[in-house]
This record gives structure tokens, C-alpha cells and sequence, in this order.
């Protein structure tokens, strides 16, 4: 029996090849972009899980608010995680992680500049899973000098992973031994390591006390025992705060946490777990960039969407074409079939769709991975597709669509009554169906928040790129790692001045195009006492006289720092912000103290103030900082005025290696740099361009078959029409009113809809846009432009038939 059902069902799939095509299209297309969204959220949500222990490892963040300055970090004291397990047996296993970005390897006679080294405790590998090839893990990082690399480093350098004993010169000053080879870490993962050192390998000054409670230069993180929850543990954590760093506070600044307490400031350290670190951390000193979990929640709307629409457009098209069926309906009861043979017919009907577009969508998400991945980011396989836990819930998707899709006419049309229906008293068309054009209006409204979304997402950041920042990103060339030309940095940087179109160059590491928000947070106060009670926090730059000037930054007052005077060892400058949080109106000549060696006071005083510049990304406010006149060899920034910018970096790196021969010359442009600070969302905009223009192609090909249906249902009435002498133009504006006024209420009501997300998503930057009233005229001219295209199209071709042709049949 179920045979004979199926074989029907193709039969009437085959005989409306039209009305089928668009319903398998549609609904493939739906499932192939929900399919792959499906398989983003489920990558972003499994970071970190590779560990078997991920559900008890925390990384301890720093949380510290002091004298009207907070600071957020992913760092924490170096003593910090050995007190934990000296002091609680509830924890069972810590490691410490010192992460560099790069490094320089020897190669035969040249340096190689590779990337992610860590420097950790012994017990990494007893924290994070993570499966040697060759080596003990117990004992591989134990002794000085000695290295862990991954799978692919050592087919990089040694072209076999059988490499232990071996050595590798490191940052032209280690040979270090390797004692063991790694599996590559997980993609999944937040932070990766390619060279493992020990801990107490690293040439950090500030990392050398293991005493001192008040440096965050570290990434700390605790394995607890099975059965030892998060509330229980951060209680530990806050007694060991009090009872070591604060202590160690109290003894500096002469005053108790008491009243440290009762004046707002905190010392906090909280607990992260670590699977939630990539998608709820953005703090500063991340060991990298990490995911974000709005996006997660954003795109698992979208998926829902426009599967939503796909459904949608398959239930809109089946009710619309069961009308067409009720005479058959009434042939077969009269002949004898049951209500529940007729049921069973229409949801195996409407089953068999949606199988089909099942096959179709699969094909469709292989042929668009690699798009998805370059616009997402991600390394999908096609593989993901059948996986084992995946595939049943596609099956059991598309049983539930089809069902419902074909519950309509399953049990509305099969409810009819045979003399009624053969007497044609079931009333048809399109005008009847307020079904399908509350569908409509769903669809639709669907798709402009889409447009909506994608318009302010761009304009954005189009004010990003455009707004004033205080400094001038545009041809300002720099060249990292020019630590390695040592004592000569000074000669190249006078040597490039002397190229053509080359106007100024400054040597810094602090450039606010980095990105990384982990610039240094010092504490500055008023009086040479010391006095914790006027202590000010300030992101702390060290600038070279060029800085400014090269910059193009601007000062509201004073002057910038000159070799002219020598007193300027001792001179600092201020930013807007500082003077603002120091409540001053004359900050000029006005003595501080920063504590130096053994927390003795060393004195400066304040040439000039330089205009608030955005030194970290838009999302967060211009923050209070502090300039003083140092040597910082990390990078050198070169304003340029040069048409002709391959032949200038030809120079340069003709000069770099003839004053560092061996070294690599690595170098960016100043405003990629700017713009790689906002490539997430870069990204979600060309990936809400995409799922907007899937949205709004579902839609209008279910407004295409509601269309054909419309005719269909109005084809005598044309005919007459155009006998009494209707024009073409009459006939599809009879035909594509009833559409327009539908897509004019889908923007009702998607405006209000789209207004507020996107208000939601804005909140997340400190400098934005706000969202205008041509950005919604925009999305519903294109929506409707759209919609009546679509319209047009079909009506044309109904309204330009033989009129004979229509009257003369049934």
C-alpha cells in the first residue's frame, strides 16, 4: 500500500514539475545555509573540549578597579596558582603561561621568524591533553634550555618528528635542546604553542619574582579535583588574595584593605573556565584573538530564519496548490478511499519534497563550504556533513517539515465533502488564503531585518574608517622586530630619512594600531609619599621625540619632546582623558612620581598634553595615558609621501639586510593594521550580506509560485478582461497589489524588529552611529523592488496569453 502511495506521490511531483522545482529549490536552499550555520555554531561552542579534564581547568582573570581606573586582564600574579595548591588540596594541578607571538629560529645561515612559543611549567601536560609523539611529558620541560615542539615545526625544521636530542637556536641567544615532539594542538583551541619552553627559561624582567603579588604578567590556570565547584573554589581564591596580595599592598602603600575597600577600589581574580574563555573573554593580554558569543547567538537566529522562510515558502506553495486538488479529493472518496488513505497519500507526498530537498541541500552545502569557510573563517570538512550525530537530526528535520507542511491539505482536504467539492462549492484563490499571506509577511519581514542588519553593520564600520582618531593611519609604513638590528636601530632609522619621500620615522612598541589592548598600566601619583589614597592608573607609552610628529597627533597644550632639552628624561606627557581623571585645568610643569626600584619615588613633570587619540579599538573609550621619553626598539613607524611605495620598500629592505643580514624583514601598513582590529566585523557583514541575499531569494521564489498560482486560479477572469479590452499594465497591477501591500506590512512590522538588534549590537562600541531613518527606506525600496520584479515577471506572462485559450478550455 505505502508502495502505491509513494508511486503516486511521484506521479503528482512529476506531472507539476513547476510547483515541485520551486518547493525542492526553496526548501534545499533553506536547509543548505541553516546546515552550514549549524556546523559554525557547533565549532564555536567546542573550543577547548579536547581536554579531558576541560570541565575542571580555570584561568585566573584579573579584575581591578583602583582610584577611578579599571583594568580587565586574562593575566594574574606568577605566585598566585602555587599558593592554590600549596594552600588547598581542592586543587589538584596548576601551569603558568608566558606566551610570546614570535620568535627568531636559525635555519642554516638565515633567522627564521616563526610563530606561538610558550613558556610553561613542567605540569603543561598535565593540564592540557595534549599527546606526545616522542618524549615524557612528565619530564620534558625539567631542565633548562630545553624545548617541546609540534608535529609540524619539526618536519618545518628537522623533516622528521624522530627528533629528540636535537637543538634549535633560538632568538639569536638559546640553543635549546628538544626533549619532546607534540601533536599540533587542536584548531579548537584558545590559545596554541608551536615551541614549549620552561617556564623559568623566559627573559621577562618583570616575571623574575616569584614573591610578587601586585605583576600580571602571566596566564595562570588550576586543575581542581573532580566534585569542586566554581563558588567553592573562587571562595578560595578570594581568601588567598586577602591573605597574600593584599597584605603585600597594605605594606607599600601603608594602607589597609579595609580602606582600600570602603573607597571603591577591589583586587578581584576571577575564575573562567575554560571552555568558555574563546566565546565570553574579550579582556586584555589574550594569548589570542578570541570568538565572540553574540555572533553565536546572532547567527543561530539566522539559521532559524531562514529555515523558518524555507518552510514557509514549502507550506505557502502546498496549501496554495491543495486547491487544486479537491476534486481529486472528492473522485477518490467517491470511489471509496478512506480519510486516512488520503491523509497518508498527501504527507508521503509532502515527505518525499522534502527528502528530495534534503539530497539537494547536502549537494548544496559541499559546493559552498569553501565559501563559508573563507567568509566564517573556519576549516570545515565535508566530512562534518555526515556525521553521525548530524545526520539523524537532518532525517528527523525534514520528516517534521514535511509532516507539517503537508498536515494542510492532509487533513483539510481530506475533510471535504465529495457532492460539495464535484459541485464546485469549495471556494479557490488567492484572496481566501489568509494563511499564505501571513506567511508572506513572516518571509518577508525576515528578510528586511536581514537587509536592515547588513546596511548599519556596514555603515559602521564605514564610520570607523572614516571617524577622526586622533592620529593619521595613512601612509605610515612599519617594520616589526627591529630589536634585531640592536645598537644600529639608531643609524637605519637615519638612514631611511634619507630616502626619497620618506618624512619622519619613529621607534616605539607602542602604536595604537595594535590590537591587542595589552599596553602597560602603571601606577602615578601626586606626591612623592606615595600616598595610595591619589594614586592614578595610566596606560603607560614609551615614545621617542619622533612619535607625535610622525603620527600626526596633535597637542591641545604644551610641547612635544625634543632633544633639545635634556631635562625631558624626566618629562612626560598626558592625554585629554589623564587631565580629565586628575580633574586639572593646568596640568603644565605639574610634578608626579612613579615608583621605581625598591618602590623609591621617581620624579617627572608634565610638558605638554596631547589630544585624546584611540589607542585601542572603538569598542571601548578613550582611556587615560601617560607618554614618557624612552627607548622601545620593537618597531619602527615611517611616515612616507610616495607614489611609487614597491620601490620604497625595496630600499628598506635592501638597507635591513645589509644592517641585519640573516634577520627577516617583516612589515605592514599602518591602516591594515587598523582595519584587521575590526575583522570580525568585517566579516559578519559579508556573511549577513550573504544569508540576507538567501533570505530574500527563498522569499521571492515562493512569491514567484504564489504568483503562478494566483493566474492559474485567475486565468478566465484575465481572458475576460482583456476581451473587454484591458491593457497589460491593468492586469499585473491587478495581479501584484495584493503582494505589494503584503511586502509594505512585512516592513512594518520588520522595522520596529530591526531597529532595536541592531541598537542591541551597537551598545558594544563606544563609538558609533546611529541608526537613521534612510537606512529602513533603503531596505524596504529593495525588498519591495524585489518582491514587485518578481511579481512583474509572472504576471507579464499571464497577463500577454491568448485570451482565446483560457475562455475555450473547461
Amino acid at each position: 500500500m505505502y508502495k502505491n502511495y509513494v508511486k503516486v506521490a511521484w506521479r503528482n511531483l512529476w506531472k507539476n514539475k513547476a510547483f515541485s522545482a520551486i518547493n525542492i529549490i526553496g526548501l534545499a536552499a533553506g536547509l543548505a545555509v541553516c546546515l552550514l550555520i549549524v556546523l559554525y555554531v557547533f565549532d564555536e561552542l567546542h573550543y577547548d573540549q579536547y581536554n579531558s579534564n576541560a570541565s575542571r581547568i580555570y584561568r585566573l582573570d584579573a579584575d581591578i578597579y583602583f582610584n577611578g581606573t579599571q583594568f580587565t586582564a586574562s593575566v594574574a600574579p606568577k605566585p598566585l596558582p602555587p599558593a592554590l595548591v600549596r594552600d588547598y588540596p581542592q586543587v589538584e594541578q596548576m601551569v603558568r603561561l608566558n606566551y610570546r607571538e614570535s620568535l627568531l629560529v636559525k635555519k642554516g645561515n638565515i633567522n627564521v621568524s616563526d610563530h606561538h612559543v610558550v613558556f610553561a611549567d613542567s605540569t603543561f601536560f598535565k593540564v592540557f591533553t595534549i599527546r606526545l609523539i616522542q618524549g615524557n611529558p612528565v619530564t620534558v620541560l625539567n631542565e633548562p634550555h630545553s624545548l617541546v615542539i609540534d608535529e609540524t615545526t619539526a618536519k618545518k625544521y628537522f623533516n622528521s618528528t624522530d627528533v629528540v636530542g636535537k637543538t634549535l637556536f633560538l632568538d639569536n641567544s638559546d640553543n635549546c635542546k628538544v626533549t619532546g615532539v607534540m601533536q599540533d594542538m587542536p584548531r579548537q583551541s584558545h590559545f596554541h604553542a608551536s615551541f614549549i619552553r620552561p617556564f623559568h627559561d623566559t627573559n621577562n624582567d618583570d616575571s623574575g619574582d616569584e614573591n610578587d603579588w601586585l605583576s600580571n604578567n602571566d596566564h595562570c590556570y588550576i586543575l581542581v579535583k573532580p566534585g569542586v565547584t566554581q563558588a567553592a573554589m573562587q571562595s578560595r581564591v578570594d581568601a588567598t588574595i586577602n591573605n597574600y596580595l593584599l597584605k603585600q599592598l597594605e605594606g607599600l602603600l601603608h594602607t589597609s584593605p579595609n580602606d582600600l575597600k570602603r573607597q571603591g577600589n577591589y583586587f578581584r581574580y576571577h575564575l573562567m573556565p575554560v571552555t568558555a574563555i574563546h566565546l565570553f573573554s574579550d579582556k586584555s593580554y589574550e594569548m589570542e584573538p578570541n570568538g565572540n558569543v553574540n555572533y553565536v547567538y546572532i547567527f543561530s537566529a539566522v539559521a532559524l530564519f531562514i529555515l523558518l522562510i524555507a518552510c514557509v515558502n514549502f507550506m505557502n506553495l502546498s496549501t496554495a496548490r491543495s486547491a487544486n486538488r479537491a476534486k481529486e479529493v472528492g473522485i477518490k472518496k467517491v470511489a471509496g478511499s478512506l480519510r486516512t488513505h488520503l491523509i497518508a497519500q498527501f504527507l508521503i507526498e509532502s515527505v518525499l519534497i522534502s527528502f528530495c530537498a534534503l539530497l539537494l541541500a547536502l549537494g548544496l552545502a559541499m559546493i559552498l563550504m569553501p565559501l563559508f569557510n573563507q567568509l566564517s573563517g573556519k576549516e570545515m570538512h565535508v566530512s562534518t556533513l555526515f556525521s553521525t550525530w548530524l545526520l539523524p537530526l537532518l532525517l528527523a528535520l525534514v520528516f517534521f517539515v514535511g509532516c507539517i507542511a503537508g498536515s494542510y491539505p492532509a487533513f483539510y482536504l481530506s475533510s471535504f465533502k465529495p457532492i460539495e467539492v464535484l459541485k464546485g462549492k469549495i471556494a479557490a484563490g488567492f484572496k481566501g488564503g489568509r494563511l499564505r499571506s501571513i506567511l508572506v509577511v513572516f518571509q518577508f519581514s525576515i528578510s528586511i531585518i536581514l537587509i536592515v542588519g547588513t546596511i548599519v553593520i556596514y555603515h559602521q564600520l564605514d564610520y570607523i574608517r572614516s571617524k577622526k582618531i586622533g592620529f593619521n593611519r595613512d601612509q605610515v609604513l612599519v617594520l616589526h622586530d627591529t630589536y634585531n638590528l640592536q645598537h644600529k636601530i639608531a643609524s637605519f632609522r637615519q638612514d631611511l630619512l634619507r630616502f626619497p619621500g620618506v618624512q619622519d620615522a619613529t621607534m616605539t612598541g607602542n602604536l595604537p594600531t595594535d590590537g591587542s589592548g595589552g599596553f602597560s598600566q602603571n601606577g602615578w601619583f601626586r606626591d612623592p609619599a606615595l600616598d595610595a589614597k591619589k594614586v592614578i592608573i595610566l596606560t603607560h607609552f614609551t615614545v621617542d621625540e619622533h612619535y607625535i610628529p610622525t603620527l600626526g597627533m596633535q597637542l591641545a597644550a604644551g610641547r612635544n619632546f625634543s632633544s633639545d632639552f635634556k631635562s625631558d628624561s624626566s618629562g612626560i606627557l598626558l592625554n585629554e582623558s589623564a587631565v580629565r581623571l586628575l580633574g586639572l585645568k593646568d596640568p603644565l610643569n605639574m610634578p608626579m612620581w612613579s615608583p621605581g626600584d625598591n618602590f623609591k619615588p621617581f620624579p617627572y613633570h608634565v610638558i605638554g598634553v596631547v589630544k585624546d587619540f584611540n589607542y585601542n579599538s572603538m569598542h571601548e573609550r578613550v582611556g587615560p595615558l601617560v607618554m614618557s621619553l624612552g627607548e622601545d626598539w620593537r618597531t619602527i613607524a615611517v611616515r612616507f609621501h610616495s607614489d611609487h611605495i614597491s620601490s620604497l620598500i625595496s630600499k628598506v629592505e635592501a638597507q635591513w639586510n645589509s644592517m641585519a643580514p640573516g634577520m627577516p624583514f617583516r612589515y605592514t601598513f599602518m591602516d591594515d593594521d587598523f582595519n584587521n582590529m575590526y575583522f570580525t566585523e568585517v566579516r559578519t557583514g559579508k556573511l549577513f550580506v550573504t544569508f540576507a541575499v538567501f533570505a530574500i531569494f527563498i522569499a521571492c521564489l515562493g512569491l514567484f509560485g504564489l504568483v503562478t498560482y494566483a493566474a492559474e486560479q485567475r486565468i478566465k477572469e484575465i481572458g475576460i478582461r482583456k476581451v473587454l479590452g484591458a491593457k497589460v499594465a491593468g492586469i499585473v497591477a491587478m495581479l501584484s497589489k495584493d503582494f505589494a501591500k503584503l511586502v509594505l506590512i512585512a516592513a512594518l512590522i520588520g522595522f520596529p524588529v530591526a531597529w532595536w538588534a541592531m541598537n542591541r549590537w551597537l551598545e558594544s562600541f563606544a563609538f558609533r552611529i546611529q541608526v537613521s531613518w534612510w537606512v529602513f527606506v533603503i531596505a524596504g525600496l529593495l525588498t519591495i523592488t524585489v518582491a514587485l520584479l518578481t511579481v512583474t515577471l509572472q504576471a507579464v506572462k499571464a497577463a500577454i496569453a491568448n485570451p482565446v485559450k483560457s475562455l475555450r478550455s473547461e
